[in-house]
């Protein structure tokens, strides 16, 4: 039950006048569940990257509301400023966080650049992932020459615009629109004040790699010769061994045999001519694809960072770049001393670091949500340089603060007690469940961490993973449980003055109720799929804490049944007998199983006495 989630990251060719910048931003405002995360204007450059996130069916309208106020208050012709540009909205990417695919991702940067298009009536090109051409996915080839080469650009039929009018716009010139990965910019700290020191290690690291170097006389790389080809005398030196061979043939082959690598895309890598190599240096890569890095230092901080850029963290993630950082550190007699996360990160990428700490630790992956963040957070050293606070920069991170899930028990029971029908029994139902959840995923971490059940880790593990999002889900439900008749009283509340609006009126009542009956049916669900983990723990986990698994199942089963129960009772005002017959036969087939499987969780507890 995690939110969809989709990151928009316009960037508009104005950065001195902020005044222009709110103009778009108030045109974004109005787009209902689209926020503005971050607002970046730099003078120099000209230009202000604007951050937006929402659903996916929402985030493409706030990004054309902000194309065409831009085209409204900026004017292209008389620009200027350091940073490439083309257009008054430069580039708008949009970046699957949560939730969504990067195929749904690129279909919302097509939709919006035909949008833009056709509605507005300015040329668009479209870009990485989300390009119509192959020859259009890399920005800077599509971007060169900047908006001073349009006029000219625009008619030849090689660049005619994917969607829009194939004609120079003066005022807005072009949008680029695409879909690609989250970019994470990530800074190692180094204990150190030396640029060189923090360049030294980026060209290990980065996937552009470096020139060669033989006969180090220290750990850092620059204290040794560069290589280089000499073709002329029949050297053909490999970039990642020691071999030189005569000829180009045999260096293929060397490639080819040792390295699994293709010498002539090496060549292209690094924009080698291999006609021209006489005197040039042995380019290599670095150790990681889809990372970009550089060294500086920073006056604030007093000392070196590696400034990063993981322009995919599914194929490398952050902290296996630290850790290689960590390592050629103290290679060279350095220490990292932490890291820093700029701007956001997506939740499944520091998850993911989270879970390779506690997994190194020997730890199980299957705690809260707050606690694997915190072990990434500890372990990477976010707080070196400031303050890194999860909830502003972690995008997507799942969150069970409802109105009532963060209530504090006595307040909560006081809630309940009250003469108000909600919240009521399919609240408590969801509690009940999120508890008996609860129970089930301690039983399976203590068993992960017992000595000598060291055959059960795996699947204690596992089973604590699974109970951790079923314990969340049923939290949420907590409070989606008092809303759930919502758009029963919002149907209520419909005019019924004519036939029509009697017959529109009943229609959305009925889907009300629909809506209304699947919040405790899910509840029922996920109840008992914490019921099916009290079974796996009481037969599977720790002797001495199977009386736990039996009250994590004793509070799930009432959890499915009171999800049960609130389904029920509303049927009777459906008037749709085919779907109310179909929902009945799902609840007998929960009720069912439930009630198996507690009696089989209740022998294994009456065993152990």
């Amino acid at each position: 039950m995690s939110e969809r989630l989709v990151e928009c990251v316009p960037n508009f060719s104005e950065g001195r006048d902020l005044g222009k910048i709110e103009l778009i931003l108030d045109a974004v405002r109005k787009v209902p569940g689209v926020a503005i995360l971050d607002v970046d204007p730099g003078a120099e450059t000209n230009r202000t990257v604007v951050t937006l996130v929402g659903a996916p069916e929402v985030i493409g309208d706030a990004a054309v509301a902000a194309v065409a106020r831009a085209a409204e208050v900026l004017d292209m012709s008389n620009h200027t400023g350091t940073h490439a540009r083309h257009g008054a909205t430069d580039v708008c990417p949009f970046v699957p966080v949560s939730g969504v695919t990067m195929d749904e991702c690129i279909d919302i940067a097509r939709s919006v650049g035909k949008r833009i298009g056709e509605e507005l009536g300015i040329p668009v090109y479209m870009y990485d992932q989300a390009a119509l051409l192959p020859s259009r996915r890399s920005l800077a080839k599509v971007r060169a020459g900047e908006y001073e080469a349009l006029p000219e650009k625009m008619k030849d039929e090689a660049w005619k615009p994917d969607f829009g009018p194939a004609e120079f716009h003066a005022k807005a010139g072009v949008v680029t629109v695409g879909a690609r990965e989250f970019l994470i910019a990530y800074n190692v700290n180094l204990n150190s004040r030396h640029k060189m020191h923090a360049d030294d290690i980026a060209g290990e690291v980065r996937e552009t790699g470096r020139a060669v170097r033989l006969g180090q006389t220290s750990g850092f790389y620059v204290s040794g010769s560069l290589l280089k080809y000499a073709p002329s005398k029949g050297r053909w030196p490999c970039a990642y061994c020691e071999s030189v061979e005569g000829d180009r043939v045999a260096l293929t082959e060397h490639y080819s045999a040792a390295h699994e690598r293709d010498l002539d895309e090496e060549f292209a890598f690094f924009g080698r001519n291999p006609e021209a190599l006489e005197g040039v240096n042995v380019m290599k890569r670095g150790s990681f694809s889809e990372c970009r890095g550089v060294g500086w230092v920073i006056p604030e901080y007093n000392r070196a960072q590696i400034s990063l850029n993981l322009t995919n963290y599914k194929v490398t993630p952050a902290h296996t770049v630290l850790e290689e950082c960590r390592e050629l550190a103290r290679d060279r007699g350095l220490s990292v001393t932490g890291s820093e996360l700029v701007g956001l990160v997506p939740y499944a990428a520091i998850r993911e670091s989270g879970e390779a700490y506690l997994e190194k630790q020997g730890a199980s992956r299957g705690v809260p949500v707050a606690d694997v963040v915190e072990t990434a957070a500890q372990s990477m050293g976010l707080r070196d340089v400031g303050e890194f606070e999860a909830e502003k920069a972690v995008l997507g991170l799942p969150t069970t603060d409802g109105s009532l899930a963060s209530m504090k028990l006595n307040e909560f029971a006081d809630e309940i007690s009250r003469s108000t029908p909600a919240p009521g029994g399919g609240s408590v139902a969801a509690l009940a469940g999120s508890l008996g959840a609860a129970l089930a995923a301690m039983v399976s971490n203590l068993s992960h961490a017992k000595k000598g059940m060291e055959d059960q880790r795996s699947l204690m593990e596992q089973t604590a993973m699974e109970l951790q999002v079923v314990k969340d889900d049923l939290l949420r439900a907590v409070d989606a449980d008092t809303d759930a008749f919502n758009d029963v009283l919002a149907g209520m509340r419909m005019p019924k003055g004519s036939p029509e609006e009697k017959t529109a009126r009943d229609a959305a009542i009925q889907e009300g109720y629909k809506l209304a009956t699947s919040v405790p049916l899910q509840t029922a669900e996920l109840c008992l799929q914490a019921l099916r983990h009290c079974r796996v723990v009481a037969e599977k986990g720790l002797p001495a804490s199977v009386t736990d698994a039996g009250v994590g199942a004793l509070l799930a089963r009432a959890g499915v049944l009171g999800g049960i129960y609130n389904v029920r009772i509303n049927l009777p005002s459906i008037t749709d007998e085919s779907w109310v017959a179909a929902q009945r036969g799902q609840l007998d087939a929960l009720q069912s199983e439930a009630e198996s499987l507690e009696a089989q969780v209740r022998a294994c507890v009456e065993a152990a006495f």
